[in-house]
Parts: C-alpha cells; sequence; structure tokens
C-alpha cells in the first residue's frame, strides 16, 4: 500500500495535460493506447488530435475505407496497428451497435489488443482492477524491486506481472496505472534516471547496489535482416507514373509504393536494366538515373533496408496509371514519402 500511496502522490504533483485524460470514454482511451505503443507522447498528440478530429466516433472510423485510415496513420510506423484499429472500429459498430466491452475478458478478445491495451481500457474507463504492464512498468519495477528477470522471456512476462497486479490500488486502479506509466516515462527514465529527487530513493534496490543502468534485462534481440530495395519511379512525358498497393503480410500491407527491384546485394545500373522484371516493364527507350549517390538505410524493428531511387524517363507507359499530381493523396511509407518531398523540391 505505501507503494501505491507514494506514486499516487507524486502523480498528484507531476500530473501530465493530455487530452485523453479528459475522458473515460473507452473509444478515445483505445486510440490512444493504439497509437502511443512503440511511439512517444510527442510524436502521437497530433496524430491522435488529428483522428479524433477526422473520426470523433467509433462509427466515423468505421466508415472510412482503409486506405483513408493508412494515409492518416503514415509516418507513425507499424501499420499494422492501423489494420487492425479500423478492422475492430467496424466490429465495434457493427456487430455491437457501437458498445465497447466493458470488461477485460471481452475487451482482449478484439483484434489488436494485447494484455497491456486491455488492462488500460478496463481500469481506466470501467474502473476494473487490472494492472498494466508496459516498457515504463517494467522498468520501474524491476529497478525498485532489483528484478533480474529477462522482461522479454516468457518468466518474466508472468512474473511481472502478477507482481504488479498484488501492487495495484484497487480503489482507484485507472489512476494508479496511470500513475506508474507516466513515473516510468517522466521519472525513471531509460537514460538518466532522477534518482537524486526519487520518492522511492529510500527503498530502491537498484539505485541501493548501482543496478540502474543494467536494468530492466532484456534477452538478446532477434536477428536484423538486411534489404536491398531498388524502387523505379517512373516518369513518362505527360507526368504519370506507377504507384501500386503492397498485399500480402509482409511489411507496409496497404501502403502504396513504386515498381520494386529486391536483391541479394546493392545492385547497380548496369544490372537493373538488365533484369527481367526492368525489361517486362519497359518495352520503349528509357533514360534511368540513380536519384540518391548514398543509399538510403531505412531501419525498422527487425529488419534494414537498404534503398535505391531509380527515377527512369520514359516518352509513355500504359501502365503508369498515376498522375504525379496525385501522388501525395495515396498511403505511403515514411521512407518513400520522404523520397517524393526531396524529389519534388529538386524538381521544382
Amino acid at each position: 500500500m505505501k507503494f501505491s500511496n507514494t506514486l499516487i502522490y507524486w502523480q498528484l504533483q507531476n500530473n501530465r495535460e493530455l487530452p485523453w485524460r479528459k475522458t473515460k470514454n473507452p473509444y478515445f482511451i483505445w486510440l490512444s493506447e493504439i497509437m502511443l505503443q512503440q511511439t512517444r507522447v510527442a510524436q502521437g498528440m497530433s496524430y491522435y488530435l488529428k483522428f479524433t478530429a477526422q473520426f470523433p466516433s467509433v462509427f466515423d472510423l468505421a466508415k472510412a475505407d482503409e486506405s483513408t485510415v493508412l494515409k492518416m496513420w503514415q509516418g507513425l510506423g507499424y501499420y499494422s496497428r492501423a489494420r487492425n484499429l479500423h478492422f475492430t472500429a467496424k466490429q465495434i459498430a457493427n456487430e455491437l451497435n457501437g458498445e465497447f466491452p466493458s470488461t477485460y475478458k471481452e475487451i482482449i478478445k478484439l483484434k489488436g489488443i494485447g494484455d497491456y491495451t486491455a488492462s488500460a481500457i478496463a481500469s481506466i474507463c470501467f474502473d476494473e482492477p487490472t494492472a498494466v504492464v508496459d516498457g515504463n512498468v517494467y522498468r520501474v519495477l524491476s529497478r525498485y524491486f532489483g528484478i533480474k528477470t529477462a522482461i522479454n522471456s516468457s518468466a518474466g512476462i508472468k512474473e511481472f506481472k502478477i507482481l504488479a497486479q498484488t501492487l495495484l490500488d484497487e480503489s482507484k486502479p485507472g489512476t494508479y496505472n496511470q500513475a506508474l506509466m507516466d513515473f516510468g516515462a517522466l521519472h525513471c527514465k531509460p537514460q538518466n534516471p532522477l534518482c537524486e529527487t526519487c520518492p522511492f530513493a529510500d527503498s530502491c534496490v537498484a539505485l541501493e547496489r548501482k543496478l540502474t543502468k543494467e536494468l530492466p534485462v532484456k534477452d538478446k534481440k532477434v536477428k536484423v535482416r538486411n534489404r536491398y530495395f531498388n524502387f523505379l519511379v517512373i516518369k513518362t512525358d505527360d507526368n504519370k507514373t506507377i504507384l501500386s498497393e503492397r498485399k500480402g503480410k509482409g511489411i507496409w500491407q496497404g501502403l502504396y509504393q513504386f515498381p520494386l527491384i529486391e536483391s541479394d546485394t546493392n545492385i547497380d545500373k548496369d544490372e537493373i536494366v538488365s533484369s527481367e522484371k526492368f525489361i517486362n516493364l519497359f518495352p520503349d527507350e528509357t533514360t534511368i538515373s540513380l536519384f540518391n549517390e548514398k543509399e538510403i538505410i531505412h531501419k525498422l524493428s527487425h529488419q534494414h533496408l537498404h534503398t535505391q531511387f531509380w527515377v527512369v524517363e520514359t516518352a509513355s507507359l500504359s501502365k503508369a496509371k498515376t498522375k504525379w499530381k496525385d501522388i501525395k493523396k495515396y498511403p505511403v511509407p515514411v521512407l518513400i514519402a520522404n523520397f517524393i518531398e526531396e524529389f519534388e523540391s529538386k524538381s521544382n
């Protein structure tokens, strides 16, 4: 009880003014929680305000087409979050008459919602005593109690969930959960935690044993896969190009891209021009040049994309249906959005 009282007292003095804190509407809480996974509050805020203005209710989000949702999500990354958000909005609107489930057990059945998000919604909106465990919580608890179990191991996930649940203030679970997450984000930070002014300084194991930098423990990262992308940026005399939707379950599903030649290593102009895809795509004469002199390395969580943009100019091409002036209407990965910005600024 002392732990929760200290925490809530800290929260009263350090409360963050955030728009989703002013409501208990599960739709808004759900939106904010999904957006803030893998995303800092400072970055997520503008997206949250944009989404709630465009889609003020779950019915508005459900009615939107997926391409619009992905376009508005552009730049936040982890696009499966947006696809799941849209899928679940349709489910709530069409199958549940717009009524959000009110218990952890029912909320966690929704697509794209795991233990953390279900616990947050259930505790904040419906006062259900379910403890949240996110990166902030792992960090605070591992340091305070000196726990060295890896937070990304099945044993660690179980251990920290049980511990978090025993510490929970059941009389105000939503307030307590938000306080614990805020404390991790603002005070017990990953780098340079504010130990000198910490309300838990007299009883923190990590501080006493000088383990702050070592905790929390994480098992070795997944091996990063290197991929080599060559985008063919087509420009015809009548200012048209090819932009097509990525299908399948890989990265960027539902986003648009230029024709892509993926190779095992970096390849040069001669190898591009002699590739089967290039020959099939361009029956007529073309002019090809490399746009970026230095390869762009776009880093995703488990993949590094070594990227080259090849500008291919040709008089006409029947497959080129997208007008250049419309190109910014399509949802594209941030890698391609950045290229388009740079390309257009150099062309003008």
